[in-house]
């Protein structure tokens, strides 16, 4: 038999949600909540789908069977797109569906990354080998990240990286929401 208490409480603890900010947003009391949660009582399916909702899932997932998101990954998992003087590694797969989104940017000499149009969001990197220039549009100056340093931006204006050095460049890049 399925747990629905035990359901409820670990999502609405994973929501950093109380009793009291749960039983608000679903209109319910937070006696009745507390109750469930210790399977004291059973749920409507029309309240549970309003818990559901208001926990940020649907009731197809809160019923999955699959165990605990995966959270190691390995260079087996990693998709590539070699292209024309760059390589990106999208080293999570599906990471478009979460907040954040890390690649691996390979730049040859005299390649650039695509230029990054104006979202909303950030964005950062760490410069693993060799050294990039960071272009941002209406900037005056643009930035040299070299190998061990890191860049942290706004996503307001369209960027991109560039390799102007004599050797590759390998950056780990990672943006929230996912723009790659």
């Amino acid at each position: 038999m399925y747990d629905i208490g035990h359901r409820i409480r670990q999502l609405r603890i994973q929501n950093g949600l109380t009793l009291e900010e749960l039983a608000s947003r679903t209109e319910l009391t937070k006696g009745f909540l507390s109750q469930l949660e210790r399977n004291l009582t059973s749920p409507s399916i029309q309240t549970l789908e309003d818990i559901t909702e208001a926990l940020g899932t649907t009731m197809s997932r809160f019923f999955s069977d699959e165990k605990d998101e995966r959270v190691v990954f390995t260079s087996e998992d990693a998709f590539v797109d070699e292209q024309d003087g760059k390589t990106i590694y999208w080293i999570v797969p599906n990471a478009q569906k979460n907040r954040m989104e890390p690649v691996i940017l390979e730049l040859e000499p005299g390649a650039e990354s695509k230029m990054i149009e104006p979202h909303e969001g950030e964005e950062f990197g760490y410069v693993l080998s060799g050294r990039i220039v960071l272009h941002r549009e209406g900037e005056q100056q643009d930035a040299i990240v070299r190998k061990g340093e890191t860049f942290y931006i706004r996503g307001n204006t369209g960027h991109c990286l560039i390799n102007k050095g004599r050797t590759p460049a390998k950056v780990l890049w990672i943006s929230t929401p996912p723009v790659f």
